[in-house]
């Protein structure tokens, strides 16, 4: 039975392995059409990306259902990796590499979401800006006092009054 595991998780960690591949080329193609402010481009991800989304949610859920029918053998069932510890050395000497890999590119994930994230924050405060600019006809609002135009600014050492 044990056999069974070592192959059942293997294969488990191969799809993750090439779903983490894929989200990674997405999320690269991702910056670069935010980047370039380019609409068609993201247009043209969004049904990929919703693929994803569905598949990696797909590999949730077998990973769930492979816990709880560890947790009905008694064996580990909070992690896969301690699922793998009840395993034989040499099969836990097979899959801990394919461990490893997979939170290295969990990580990088991580680290590609935050770029695209800090890259579309930036971009609403560009936009905000602009639209205040707009708003405001392009005068500055004045921050402190009545009546006194932010034009006049370096009055201190510029503005005799």
């Amino acid at each position: 039975m044990q056999s069974g595991w070592e192959s059942e998780l293997s294969g488990f960690l191969s799809e993750l392995s090439l779903l983490q591949d894929e989200l990674l080329e997405l999320l690269g193609q991702k910056r670069q059409a935010l980047a370039a402010a380019d609409a068609d481009s993201l247009a043209a991800i969004q049904p990929r990306e919703n693929d994803l989304v569905a598949r990696l949610q797909q590999c949730q859920e077998r990973r769930s259902v492979m816990l709880d029918q560890a947790a009905g053998q008694g064996l580990p069932a909070d992690s896969l990796r301690r699922l793998s510890g009840s395993l034989p050395t040499e099969q836990q000497d097979l899959l801990r590499e394919q461990f490893t890999q997979s939170a290295m590119k969990s990580r990088l994930i991580q680290h590609h979401s935050l770029t695209n994230w800090v890259l579309i924050q930036r971009t609403l405060l560009h936009l905000s800006q602009v639209l205040e600019i707009i708003a405001t006809g392009g005068r500055l609002q004045p921050t402190y006092g009545k009546g006194t135009s932010a034009g006049h600014s370096g009055s201190l050492v510029d503005h005799a009054a």
